[in-house]
């Protein structure tokens, strides 16, 4: 079981996370993260994520972040166009295919939700 606690997110330090070489668009992105909290069963995660400039494709997860820094713009697929800057909170609905067009690095912390185990099926 983990205590409660502090973070103070804008000097934590991050591991890298290197992108998928089929994500990048354009310039040379870098990713770094850390998880802070995860559930047992790894269904809930909440971290920091930082990205550098470029331009980068996701297929997103359930997600509700805040920017704390730096400036994006993460266009969906089928949906909106969002204009990110610090302070503003994002959600993100699972299997939207977006683009991210990071314009100055971005650093936020996030609450991802994977949603409950499938249920299994027994072969009759």
């Amino acid at each position: 079981m983990i205590n409660s606690f502090a973070l103070h997110v804008p000097d934590a330090e991050l591991e890298p996370e290197p992108l998928d070489p089929g994500q990048i668009v354009s310039g040379t992105p870098e990713v770094t993260g850390k998880v802070v909290w995860e559930s047992a069963d790894g269904r809930r995660i909440r971290g920091i994520w930082q990205i550098t400039p470029g331009v980068v494709t996701d297929t997103e997860a359930d997600e509700m972040f805040v920017v704390l820094s730096g400036r994006a713009t993460v266009a969906s697929e089928d949906g909106p166009v969002l204009e990110l800057g610090p302070g503003d909170l994002a959600v993100l609905r699972a299997g939207d295919r977006t683009t991210w067009t990071v314009h100055e690095t971005l650093r936020k912390v996030y609450a991802i939700d994977l949603g409950p185990e499938p249920a299994e099926h027994e072969d009759r």
